[in-house]
């Protein structure tokens, strides 16, 4: 067995190997430059970039990159090798400090949404120095912000470290006012990561899984979820095996997986890390993504990550937990034993009930994609509408305070298990709801809307901004009291009253629910394209512009690459649906019905008599639905024609929304019929039951 604690970050240009490896007064100077946000010192990056790469040397790689997060979501890496010439026709390994904090990148293929030109190719990567660099692929990857020659932020995660410092500013505030001796506030994430596994031989059957990433017809198979039989169920051998090697990848990369197990779907499955702080968080995640499918492929599987791969079952998302603690060890959410008396944890909590409720419409922006939209609203997912849970205990702090009464807790009692030799253990204050899209789980919020394939520093970005608002606008207040502790009890009245529509703490799927949001006046924002129309109005893009973590043309340009990538990801499946229907399904019906009347023919000129009633049956309701699909088919052409009249990228992704989704939904249905009748032999594509149970 391998030495885990020696294991974990040993490709980690970590705190450990800095402190170990720099002159103590660059070492110290560095700390101090992190600690406080200041530039990084020329003479002090010479210094550690010649450290980092004797010590990448020594661990085998050849070359650096600036590693850094484009707008399409997924990162990117532009490699170089240490070699430089040394006059006398060899080589010498080189490295500088400007080179580790300052690099460029040609920005013209990377999606912009009009914030250059197509002709100003620049693109400028900076060193964050608060994420540490790492090997993989015998390269050293040095994290980076990425920027556009005239500065806007070209990637995701130049906003995330902008909301980061924007929330800690705010925090601090409010932290001076209670007294802390706290010199650091940071936001901390640990975002669970769902994903199927399937073996690699019935993928490369599919032409939809290979260029959609999900099944875009495809019968419900006769057994599905409906047994409850997966969920944290006996790992299959292959797959304990793939887990094994990509927890020890990871852990190699001090990325802090955790829990694996069986998700509630055949083939599905769920890796959750430790948290980390945010920007930390969000590159880990990245490396998660990354390697799930890279491990994947050596064990002869493909890691699906699309939210609904597969119809009728469970889809995958990404838990996103959220905290907010001190660098003193004090986590800001923790309610302690008597959250009615913790008036410093009920003004954060009351921060995040305004947040989320004033800003329903960025928070539900932050999770949008095509993918998402199949998987919200059923089988676990929550729905649109966004909600607070906060469990009976807090729900019944809130509403007494509200109403301005003494709240008397209920005593935690025992929970009896039934079984004399299981010890008794106190029930916890609040159960778990799987319905809700954001619940407080004790001592942070759980984000259960993200999808599986979506980077979380958008969800982060958004988070951290509109918490630091609430937290900005409580500080502006407290800080002119003439009492402290009379305006502070006034002031989580007022907000709470103000915002209890936003927290609901029942069945987030009945129908009564959405019949009581829209008396509430919540936002259901079911589409991406519903929610996008919000994304830079006038009020998103003052308070993003107050907190300096994006102006008017970053989210202008944002909003437009979602709309464009909304748009090209439904127009190729679209044209994967139509190329499989005309090449394939069709016409291996069409032979089916062929073999039909033959054999029909064939069995009444044999016997003599018409006897083929069976055949005549079953050839009837085939031409049928093939008749049917074929005018589906025609139709679904006609209407992604239909979308290239078009202009202008919300016209263009609501025409793929309002007519190609649902033509698409009409070819599947009869499709999906024709499969359940066809026979194997010439079905031309793994059904849901040979792929789900593909594993073996």
């Amino acid at each position: 067995m391998k030495d885990i604690p020696e294991l974990f970050g040993s490709m980690v240009f970590n705190d450990k190997v800095m402190e170990a490896r720099l002159p103590a007064e660059v070492y110290k100077a560095l700390k101090s430059t992190i600690a406080e946000g200041r530039p990084l010192q020329l003479d002090i990056a010479n210094v550690v970039a010649a450290a980092m790469r004797d010590w990448a040397i020594e661990m085998g790689a050849t070359h650096y990159t600036h590693w850094f997060q484009p707008l399409n979501g997924i990162t990117a890496e532009k490699h170089d090798s240490f070699i430089s010439p040394d006059g006398e026709c060899g080589v010498i390994m080189e490295f500088s400090g400007k080179a580790l904090v300052k690099g460029e990148s040609d920005a013209s293929s990377f999606p912009s949404g009009g914030l250059r030109t197509t002709f100003e190719a620049r693109g400028y990567t900076a060193w964050d120095p608060t994420s540490y660099t790492f090997i993989k692929d015998d390269t050293l990857c040095i994290p980076t912000a990425y920027c556009s020659y005239g500065g806007a932020a070209l990637d995701k995660k130049t906003p995330l470290l902008r909301s980061m410092e924007a929330v800690e500013k705010q925090a601090m505030r409010v932290m001076k006012l209670f007294g802390s001796d706290c010199r650091r506030v940071q936001t901390s994430v640990g975002a669970e990561q769902e994903y199927f596994l399937v073996d690699r031989d019935v993928y490369e059957k599919r032409p939809d899984l290979i260029f959609c990433g999900r099944t875009l017809v495809g019968a419900k198979p006769n057994k599905g979820q409906e047994m409850d039989d997966h969920y944290y169920g006996a790992i299959n051998p292959r797959v304990s095996r793939f887990m094994k090697e990509l927890d020890e990848e990871l852990w190699r990369l001090g990325v802090l997986a955790k829990t694996e197990h069986k998700e509630v779907a055949p083939a599905q499955h769920e890796l959750a890390p430790i948290y980390a702080t945010t920007n930390i968080a969000t590159d880990h995640n990245q490396l998660i993504m990354e390697f799930l499918k890279r491990i994947a492929d050596r064990h002869g599987m493909v890691c699906l990550l699309h939210e609904k791969p597969f119809a009728g079952v469970n889809g995958s998302g990404k838990h996103n937990n959220w905290s907010i603690g001190t660098d003193l060890g004090e986590n800001l959410l923790s309610p302690g034993d008597t959250p009615s008396q913790n008036a410093r944890f009920m003004l954060f909590l009351t921060a995040m009930i305004r947040a989320v409720d004033k800003h329903q419409d960025m928070l539900r922006i932050s999770t949008v994609s095509a993918g998402n939209d199949h998987r919200l609203g059923g089988s676990e997912a929550p729905p649109t509408v966004i909600s607070i849970f906060l469990g009976e205990q807090l729900t019944g702090v809130i509403d007494a305070i509200i109403a301005d009464k003494s709240y008397h807790e209920k005593k935690r009692k025992s929970l009896e298990i039934g079984a004399s030799v299981l010890p008794k253990f106190k029930q916890d204050s609040t159960d778990r709801n799987r319905t809700s899209p954001f619940a407080f789980t004790g001592n942070k919020f759980e984000f259960r809307m993200p999808g599986s394939a979506v980077s979380i520093a958008g969800i982060n970005t958004v988070l951290n901004t509109i918490f630091a608002e609430s937290l900005c606008e409580f500080a502006d207040r407290l800080e002119n009291a003439a009492d402290f502790g009379t305006e502070l009890n006034a002031l989580i009245r007022e907000q709470l009253t103000e915002h209890r529509r936003i927290i609901f703490d029942g069945n987030n799927y009945s129908a009564e629910w959405g019949e009581e949001a829209v008396r509430r006046g919540l936002l259901d924002l079911r589409s991406t394209v519903d929610a996008l129309k919000y994304y830079d109005s006038d009020e998103n893009v003052a308070m993003f512009e107050r907190f300096g973590v994006m102006n008017r043309a970053e989210m202008h340009a944002r909003r437009e690459i979602h709309f464009e990538n909304y748009a090209k990801i439904i127009n190729i499946e679209a044209l994967t649906l139509l190329d499989m229907l005309k090449r394939e399904i069709i016409p291996s019906a069409i032979r089916f019905e062929d073999r039909l009347a033959e054999t029909g023919l064939r069995k009444n000129e044999f016997l003599g008599r018409d006897c083929a009633a069976t055949e005549r049956k079953l050839l009837e309701k085939v031409s049928g639905i093939v008749e049917v699909l074929s005018d589906c088919t025609d139709e679904l052409e006609a209407k992604l024609a239909q979308t290239r009249e078009l202009s202008g990228t919300e016209a263009v992704a609501g025409r793929f929304h309002d007519s190609v989704l649902p033509a698409m939904e009409k070819v599947r249905r009869a499709a999906d019929e024709l499969e359940t009748i066809v026979d194997k032999r010439f079905w031309p594509y793994p059904t849901y039951s040979e792929i789900l149970y593909s594993i073996k």
